[in-house]
C-alpha cells in the first residue's frame, strides 16, 4: 500500500524548482542582458550619487519609504510548487501535509526578506543623508521589516482560504494602510508605543483569519493558479534566450487595439502580418513589456541629464524590448497548421520584421521625445536618428542572422 511521505514531497518539488530555475538563468545571465543590466546599474548609482549631495533637507524620505516598502511588505506570496494534477491526488492527504507548507512558508519568508534587505540597502543612504549621516538605524528598520513580513504572510496564508477574491483585495488594502502607517511612524522616529500598537492590529488580524479560517480547507485551485502564473512570468523572460516548451502563452482579447488590426489589408501577402500583430496584442506579455520598457525609458531620460549618453542609453532601451519581441517568433513553431499555409516562407519573415522594426521604431521617436520635451532638441534629433539606424541593424543583422536562421 502507497503511503505518502511528506519530505520525500518537498525534497522533490523543491529540488526540481531549483533545477528548473539554475537550468534558464544560465542563459540569461550569459547573455547581452547583463551588460545592459551593469551598465543601468552602474548609470543609476552615479546619478543616486549625484542627487544624494543635492538633495533638499524637505524632502519626504520617511513617507517615499514608507509607501514603497508597505507594498513589499503586504505582497506576501507563499510558494508553494504545487503542479496541476495535485487538486486530484493531494486532496486525500490534506491534513498530512502541514508540515510541507510551513517549509514553503520559510523559504518563500526568506526569500521576499531578502528583497527587503536589498531595497531597504538602497534607501539608507537618502535616509541617511536627511538624518545627520546616521546608519545606525539599519538594523532596527530591517527587525521591523522582519516582523512586519511575518505577519503579513501568516495572514495572507489565511486569506487565502476565503472563495470570495473581494476579500483578498479588501484584506491588501487594509494590510497596505496599516502597514504603510507602522513604517512612517518607524522611519519619523516616532514613539516606539505607536510602533507597538499597529504591530498589535497586525497581530489582532492575524488572529481574526485565524479563527474565520478553522474549519476551511486549503483552496488548491488558488494556490497552483498563483504559482503556474509566477512560474509563466519567469518562463516569458527565459524565453528572450533560449526555447522554453513549457511557456504556455495566455491570451486577452483588447477590444481597443482591433482597430490597428483592421487597418491591415486581408490579402494573402498579408496572412502572417494579421497573425503577428494579433498575437503581440493578445498573446502573453508582449505589448505590456514594450510599454513598461517604453514608459521607463522615457521617464529615466527626461529626468536624467547625460548629455551624449543618453543616446546610448535610448538604445539600450531599445535593445532590451528587442530581446523583449524575438520569442514571438516562436509563437507557433509547434502549430502545424502555420506551415500548411500555402504560403512563400520568407513572408513569414518579412512579416516578422516588418512588426519588429515599426514597434522599435514607435518606441525610438517616443524615447527622443522624451528627451526633446525636456529642451535637449539636439541631443533628441541625433537620439532619434541613431534609433533608426539602430533598427535597421537590428532587425536586419542580429535577428536574422541569430534567431531567424
Amino acid at each position: 500500500m502507497f503511503e505518502f511521505n511528506e519530505q520525500q514531497l518537498w525534497k522533490e518539488r523543491a529540488g526540481n524548482t531549483v533545477k528548473e530555475y539554475a537550468q534558464y538563468l544560465k542563459y540569461i545571465f550569459n547573455g547581452h542582458l547583463v551588460l545592459v543590466f551593469v551598465f543601468l546599474l552602474g548609470t543609476a548609482a552615479y546619478y543616486y550619487q549625484e542627487w544624494l549631495s543635492h538633495i533638499p533637507q524637505s524632502f519626504p524620505a520617511s513617507l517615499i519609504m514608507c509607501i514603497i516598502l508597505a507594498w513589499f511588505v503586504t505582497v506576501s506570496p507563499t510558494y508553494t510548487f504545487l503542479k496541476d494534477a495535485d487538486r486530484i491526488f493531494l486532496i486525500p492527504v490534506e491534513l498530512k501535509m502541514a508540515s510541507y507548507f510551513i517549509k514553503c512558508m520559510l523559504v518563500s519568508f526568506i526569500f521576499q526578506v531578502y528583497i527587503l534587505f536589498i531595497l531597504l540597502g538602497i534607501f539608507m543612504p537618502m535616509y541617511a543623508v536627511l538624518n545627520n549621516n546616521s546608519f545606525h538605524s539599519f538594523w532596527f528598520f530591517f527587525a521591523i521589516l522582519i516582523i512586519a513580513k511575518g505577519l503579513n504572510m501568516l495572514i495572507r496564508w489565511h486569506v487565502q482560504y476565503f472563495v470570495n477574491v473581494n476579500s483578498h483585495y479588501i484584506d491588501s488594502i487594509i494590510r497596505y494602510l496599516v502597514n504603510a502607517v507602522l513604517l512612517y511612524f518607524v522611519f519619523s522616529k516616532t514613539s516606539i508605543v505607536y510602533i507597538f500598537l499597529v504591530f498589535c492590529i497586525l497581530a489582532g488580524l492575524y488572529l481574526y483569519y485565524q479563527q474565520a479560517t478553522r474549519n476551511k480547507g486549503i483552496k488548491w485551485e488558488f494556490l497552483i493558479a498563483q504559482d503556474e502564473k509566477r512560474l509563466s512570468s519567469f518562463y516569458l523572460f527565459a524565453n528572450m534566450f533560449t526555447d522554453v516548451p513549457q511557456l504556455k502563452n495566455r491570451i486577452k482579447r483588447r477590444r481597443v487595439l482591433d482597430i490597428f488590426v483592421r487597418s491591415i489589408s486581408f490579402d494573402s501577402s498579408k496572412t502572417f502580418t494579421h497573425l503577428f500583430w494579433r498575437t503581440f496584442f493578445r498573446s502573453g506579455d508582449y505589448l505590456g513589456l514594450v510599454l513598461r520598457l517604453t514608459i521607463i525609458g522615457g521617464v529615466t531620460l527626461f529626468f536624467l541629464s547625460f548629455g551624449y549618453g543618453q543616446v546610448l542609453l535610448a538604445i539600450l532601451f531599445l535593445f532590451l524590448t528587442g530581446l523583449q519581441l524575438i520569442p514571438l517568433w516562436n509563437a507557433y513553431q509547434d502549430k502545424l497548421w502555420v506551415d500548411l499555409y500555402p504560403l512563400p516562407a520568407d513572408l513569414r519573415i518579412r512579416a516578422f520584421k516588418q512588426l519588429l522594426a515599426m514597434i522599435l521604431a514607435i518606441e525610438g521617436i517616443l524615447l527622443s521625445l522624451s528627451i526633446f520635451i525636456k529642451g535637449d532638441v539636439l541631443i533628441s534629433f541625433i537620439s532619434l536618428l541613431s534609433s533608426f539606424v539602430f533598427t535597421f541593424m537590428f532587425v536586419i543583422f542580429y535577428v536574422t542572422k541569430k534567431r531567424l536562421s
